[in-house]
Order: C-alpha cells, then sequence, then structure tokens
C-alpha cells in the first residue's frame, strides 16, 4: 500500500516523489511540460515522511536544470499569502534547498528569489543559511537591514535576534553583519554574546536531578513529567540517571517499579534494569507487553531491542513468532544479530511484513539488513518488491545494499538506476556496483564525477571506479 498523497510507484509522479533513478530517466524522456509539472508537485508538496532524514533537494535541482524549468511556480509558492499563515520550516523548506543547489548550477533567478525570501519571508532563516553558502558578501551584507527589521529593539526582540543568532545553522552572514562600528553591527555582536550566554546557562543549570537524590526521587521524577506533559517523556533520562544513583540494595524497589509502577516510574525501571541485563530483565519487557500501557509496552520494546546478551538473542528466537510489536523487534534482533540459523526465520519475518503492512511497515528496516548481512538469496524477489514500492528513499537504499549480496542481477539492473538516485549513499553505492558496459553507467559516472553540487564521497566512489575500469598505460 502506498500513502494518499504518494502515486503509484509505476507512474512519473510516483517514482519523482520516491526519489527513485528511474524517476530522472522518465521525467527526461517524458513531454517537457508534463515532466517539470510533476516536478513542481514534488516541489511544492514535499512528498517525504521524515523531511529531516530524507534527500531529495539535489535532486530536484538537477531535474529544474535538465528541464531547464521556469521558478516562477516556487517564487509564487515561497510568496503567498499562505507564508505568513502557516509558518512551519516543512511547507518551504525543500522549495529553499532546491533553490541553494540551483544557485549552486548558476542561476542567478534562484540567488534573487532567495535573497527576496530572506529578507521578507517567513522561514528566512533558512533561506538566509541557503545563501551563506552561496552569495557573495555585497549579497549577504544588504540582507542586513531588512532581516534585523523583524526583530524590534525591546526585550523580546533582542531575545528573538539572540536566538536566531545561536541557532543559526551557517554563521557567515551574522559575522560579516558583526563586523564594523555602526549601531546594527553592535547589535548582531551583543545578540552573539547572549545568544553564547544563554546556551551556557541551559548547559549548567539545566532542570533535573541533582547529586544526592535517591532512587525514588529519580522514579518520581520520571513520573512527574508523564502527569504534567504527556507528549514529552523522560523516562530515558531517568534511566540513565538511575545508573549513576542506584545501588544493589535498591533492586527491589526498582522491580517493584517495573512491575506496577506508574507509567513514567515503570518505564524508567524497565530501561534500567534491562541496561543492566538484569536477570529478570526480559520476563519484565514480556509482561510489560503484555499487560501495560501502549506506552510502557513501547518503552519496554525499545528497552529490548537495545538489549546485546546471548539471553536476549535466545529470547528473541522465542519472540520473533509473535504477531505484536515484541516479534517485530525479536526478529529484527536476529536480523542484526542472529546467525545462519535464524535465516529462514528472518526471511519468515520478512515476507510477512511486507505482506501484511506493505513496503513501508515499521521493522523492514532491520529485517532488510539483515536478508542482505545473511546473503540470504531467496529474499531478493521480496527485496525488489520493497526497493520499488517504498515510499522512503532510506528505506530503498538499504533494500539495495541488501542486493548486492542477495542478487546476482543487480549490478545490471537496478544498480544502473541508483546512479540517479536522490540519497548519495545509494548513489555512492551504485558507483561500485552498476554494470560499466552499460553506456548509460559510463556517462552517468563522468556526470557525477564532474558536478560541482555532488556529495564527496560519491565522487571519490565514482572517480574510483573509473580509475579501475580504465586500461593501463
Amino acid at each position: 500500500m502506498f500513502d494518499p498523497d504518494i502515486a503509484p510507484s509505476g507512474t512519473l509522479l510516483g517514482l519523482l516523489q520516491r526519489g527513485r533513478g528511474d524517476g530522472t530517466l522518465h521525467a527526461l524522456a517524458a513531454p517537457r511540460a508534463e515532466a517539470l509539472a510533476a516536478v513542481h508537485h514534488c516541489v511544492l508538496h514535499d512528498p517525504r515522511e521524515d523531511w529531516q532524514l530524507e534527500n531529495r533537494s539535489l535532486y530536484y535541482a538537477r531535474l529544474c536544470r535538465d528541464l531547464d524549468g521556469a521558478l516562477d511556480e516556487i517564487g509564487h509558492h515561497l510568496f503567498c499569502a499562505e507564508d505568513h499563515l502557516d509558518t512551519a520550516p516543512e511547507r518551504t523548506g525543500l522549495a529553499l534547498s532546491v533553490l541553494g543547489h540551483l544557485a549552486s548550477y548558476g542561476r542567478a533567478d534562484a540567488v534573487a528569489l532567495l535573497r527576496r525570501y530572506a529578507a521578507t519571508g517567513a522561514n528566512w532563516s533558512w533561506a538566509l543559511d541557503e545563501l551563506a553558502l552561496r552569495d557573495d558578501d555585497a549579497g549577504l551584507a544588504a540582507l542586513r537591514a531588512p532581516v534585523l527589521a523583524g526583530f524590534p529593539g525591546t526585550p523580546e526582540g533582542e531575545a528573538d535576534l539572540a536566538q536566531a543568532v545561536r541557532d543559526a545553522f551557517e554563521p557567515r552572514p551574522w559575522r560579516l553583519w558583526a563586523a564594523g562600528d555602526d549601531p546594527d553591527a553592535a547589535r548582531v555582536r551583543a545578540a552573539g554574546e547572549r545568544g553564547s550566554f544563554d546556551r551556557w546557562q541551559r548547559q549548567v543549570r539545566g532542570p533535573g536531578p541533582r547529586p544526592g537524590w535517591s532512587v525514588r526521587q529519580v522514579l518520581e521524577w520520571a513520573q512527574e513529567d508523564v502527569d504534567q506533559h504527556p507528549t514529552r517523556l523522560r523516562h530515558a533520562a531517568a534511566a540513565r540517571c538511575l545508573t549513576a544513583v542506584a545501588g544493589p540494595e535498591d533492586r527491589g524497589e526498582l522491580l517493584a517499579a517495573a512491575r506496577s509502577g506508574p507509567d513514567g516510574a515503570r518505564s524508567a525501571a524497565v530501561r534500567h534494569l534491562t541496561e543492566r541485563a538484569d536477570p529478570d530483565a526480559l520476563d519484565l519487557v514480556e509482561a510489560a507487553v503484555a499487560g501495560a500501557s501502549p506506552m510502557v509496552a513501547e518503552s519496554a520494546v525499545a528497552s529490548f531491542e537495545r538489549m546485546c546478551s546471548v539471553e536476549a538473542l535466545e529470547r528473541a528466537r522465542l519472540w520473533a513468532h509473535r504477531d505484536d510489536r515484541l516479534g517485530v523487534a525479536a526478529a529484527g534482533m536476529l536480523a542484526a544479530r542472529g546467525g545462519l540459523q535464524d535465516a529462514g526465520t528472518v526471511l519468515a519475518a520478512l515476507r510477512r511484513t511486507v505482506r501484511t503492512a506493505g513496503a513501508d511497515a515499521p521493522g523492514l528496516p532491520q529485517l532488510v539488513d539483515g536478508t542482505g548481512r545473511l546473503a540470504i538469496a531467496s529474499a531478493a524477489p521480496v527485496l525488489r518488491h520493497v526497493y520499488r514500492e517504498t515510499c522512503s528513499s532510506h528505506l530503498r537504499g538499504r533494500a539495495a545494499r541488501a542486493l548486492v549480496s542477495t542478487d546476482p542481477t543487480f549490478a545490471s539492473g537496478l544498480a544502473v538506476e541508483c546512479l540517479w538516485d536522490c540519497e548519495e549513499s545509494t548513489r555512492e553505492l551504485a558507483a561500485g556496483h552498476a554494470a560499466i558496459g552499460d553506456q548509460r553507467v559510463a556517462d552517468q559516472l563522468r556526470r557525477l564525477a564532474a558536478d560541482p553540487a555532488e556529495q564527496a564521497q560519491v565522487q571519490t566512489a565514482v572517480r574510483s571506479r573509473i580509475r579501475s575500469e580504465s586500461p593501463p598505460g
């Protein structure tokens, strides 16, 4: 199954939304207007499940460049009225990143749009970060006045300015604006100093346990956050605190909390006991999954996934056939740490997960990695299905890596497509495995080697492959 906002994988739009290499190849072969419409749809309606992890911007920027696309639609998206109504960075972040890459390719219209948006847009800081990497000093200097105008000279405005300076990904514009003797430069310098001081204060005076706290106080602190802020949980931090304060004499209290304590305290206690490989830890995990609240059950499963003991691996062999979250975690542990005797269980779990929950099911990344690690050749058809259907470019890359060791046709098949993939790690993998006899492969390797926007690790792999395939002398 696919997300209702994601088109089927057999369509041009579906390929581009997934960031697949075939999307680029099909777009370049399609009518230009149709291809540009699909690219703009992706840029203006970010298709990524996790925009902070998955890459798309360079992929779409290359398509805009190769299709010689105008930027009118992107400009309308950036400067429409909604910009100041929906200020979430994900609304405009992908478009701004695409403009940044186009600026790297010498598109002056992309630079102009970024400058204009940095001066007036709601997500101005993202645009400024893009310009910090690509604009000249004169262009950045001209932005100081409009940016600082957004921070009134009130105590609240100065605090917001200090936070903006502190949180900037690229400090170059702020350093440039702080140079000089004028009042605006002095204001930027003061904001930088205040931001550094605020960071120091958070580090040395953050809320939380203090030396001398008892196990009971740490457990109460963990529960306090659940009671007051149900969506902000601190049981992981509490478990780390328990490592510092709990001794052998506290085991009884911790076991009681792990068996029947309130949710926050129970989660912290279970996590602490699993990390210490307590003899009862695995039974506590099973009990939490069977009868505790969803929050405690999820925390218990996560605690089990971090266990590294032989006992945990043995228990995983018993749990891997369960039809619940613990069964998924157990199969994932076998995929990551099991031996050849577990190959059948891992393959069965992969097939079952894809059949019942689709190509984007939770737990699939570990199972996909495991089939590659164990070189389960009979998993290749399922891995190819995951590769083609998943909406996650990260999972597709993991499927490609697993296919290297499970599918003898990978080099002449999907590896060729991977050279155009949106993820640099997938392109890097393809550079080392794609069959060089295909003329498309040789041409794309040369393009990647010469592309100034390509990642260094990809270019290293590409140039190494080109050298290894070149005739001696």
